[in-house]
């Protein structure tokens, strides 16, 4: 079938729409039109030499629409409205024992642009060569998407379908990182570095978790105001020249904290401001090497990774749903809707900080 994606084939160059050829689904796979797809700041290694991710690639994580085609062994039907996620294998130890996002093979389902098949096997273009499309198991810059039924979330019909994609990646994982993996308890202190997509999604759930104090971190202004409408009852410029010292003022001593940064100077900063047995997550690949002092950990404080907010999409993401549908996740504040055809403008929109989370629209 002939789809519209957008294609890159230089990692310095812009992403080109394009007429490709998606091959229909196998067992266990549906294609899916997809309404809404977010721009999410992963979707920029496929312009870095990091990972072995073959150009051309098609990117998006954070796909979300409706199923038109169905393959054997599936139990979704044509129709039906769906959130796409991340892959894995649901057979390793982690994935068996409720953590899908520490998957034995994540890396090479998720960021290899390829996932497990050979690239090509499901796109070509139009003069017949290959194109990555397994980006996290979607490669949802595209008009239609195909997908393993195992990295979706079916949900009700009568959502904006267009809205949600952003759910299933940048908006998880701000989310569960406070909710899942730290598990924040009701009348404490916690910072939130960096508030960006995932950073406020982590804000509006600290405040659903009942924390008492909510401290947000960044160096735009307007994010920081965000920040506060959605939640944060203190905000710290990061610029702060003792920024331990203000977030020690502001909270007296945090028990969370999630940095979303990937800044060293940033992250051991937070992590001096928690109390003794405090815990600080770090979302995203650290920009450099995470430096500590003897007496960093020694008090008991801890340091935890996260991926995804180590949360299962198919019970996490309509947690979520519920949440927004009552007034208590309003994530929908963080987007803004742009079509496919101006992804450039919108990753330049991101990148430069002048909105949250871009959807596309094809």
């Amino acid at each position: 079938m002939q789809i519209t994606a957008a294609v890159l084939r230089d990692r310095a160059g812009a992403f080109a729409l394009e007429t490709v050829d998606q091959r229909e689904p196998g067992h266990g796979e549906v294609r899916v039109r997809i309404a809404g797809a977010g721009i999410c700041h992963t979707d920029e290694l496929p312009r870095t030499d990091a990972l072995p991710i073959p150009l051309p690639v098609i990117a998006g994580h954070e796909g979300s629409g409706v199923v038109e085609a169905v393959g054997p062994g599936t139990s979704l039907a044509v129709g039906d409205h769906v959130v796409l996620s991340f892959d894995s294998c649901r057979t390793c130890d982690n994935c068996v024992d409720g953590h899908p996002s520490y998957c034995a093979t994540f890396f090479e389902r998720n960021l290899f642009g390829t996932g497990l098949v050979e690239p090509g096997h499901d796109v070509r273009d139009a003069d017949g060569g290959p194109v990555a499309a397994r980006w996290f198991g979607q490669s949802s810059f595209a008009s239609h998407a195909l997908v393993a039924e195992r990295n979706t979330v079916k949900v009700a019909p009568d959502l904006p379908i267009e809205l949600l994609g952003p759910l299933g990646c940048g908006v998880q994982t701000g989310a569960a990182s406070i909710l899942e993996a730290l598990r924040v308890r009701s009348g404490s202190a916690v910072i939130v570095s960096g508030v960006g997509a995932v950073g406020l999604s982590a804000v509006m759930a600290a405040r659903v978790a009942g924390a008492a104090t909510i401290v947000a971190v960044d160096v735009n202004p307007a994010r920081l105001e965000l920040a506060t409408e959605l939640g944060a009852t203190a905000t710290v410029d990061g610029r702060a020249e003792d920024l331990t010292a203000a977030l020690l003022a502001a909270t007296g001593g945090a028990q969370y904290a999630l940095d979303t940064t990937g800044l060293p100077p940033v992250a051991t900063a937070v992590l001096r401001a928690l109390r003794p047995t405090g815990t600080l997550g770090l979302v995203g690949v650290q920009q450099g090497p995470l430096s500590l002092e003897p007496m960093d950990l020694s008090v008991g404080r801890n340091v935890m990774g996260i991926l995804e907010g180590d949360a299962v999409p198919q019970t996490f993401l309509p947690r979520l749903i519920a949440l927004w549908r009552g007034g208590r996740f309003p994530f929908d504040r963080l987007v803004r809707t742009y079509p496919l055809s101006e992804i450039n403008e919108a990753e330049r929109a991101a990148l430069a900080g002048e909105v949250v989370k871009p959807v596309l629209v094809p």
